[in-house]
């Protein structure tokens, strides 16, 4: 019997300085396209591909709002687990 994997997600605040731009956006979109999973960020009522630059930039996230991660594919869990993790360390900022 197969395995039916339910979509991963998780809200993660931004605490970095200058939020998800430029530099900081570009070390997320590169530890988004480690993972096979499609992954995609969701802030109020927009979402777009977390491997997408162009995407995430579009968003508009500066420090203190929230966003949710949501990962769907084989290794769902480790990519919202793994981008999470550079969010709370300040995405090499």
């Amino acid at each position: 019997m197969e395995k039916i994997q339910a979509m991963v997600s998780r809200d993660v605040k931004i605490t970095n300085n200058i939020g998800l731009h430029a530099r900081p956006a570009t070390f997320f979109v590169q530890k988004a396209n480690c993972y096979r999973s499609v992954i995609k960020v969701e802030k109020d009522d927009r979402i777009v591909s977390a491997k997408s630059l162009l995407g995430i930039l579009s968003l508009g996230i500066a420090k203190g709002m929230t966003i949710t991660l949501r990962a769907d594919g084989p290794d769902e869990a480790d990519a919202v687990e793994g981008l999470a993790t550079l969010i709370d360390q300040g995405l090499a900022e």
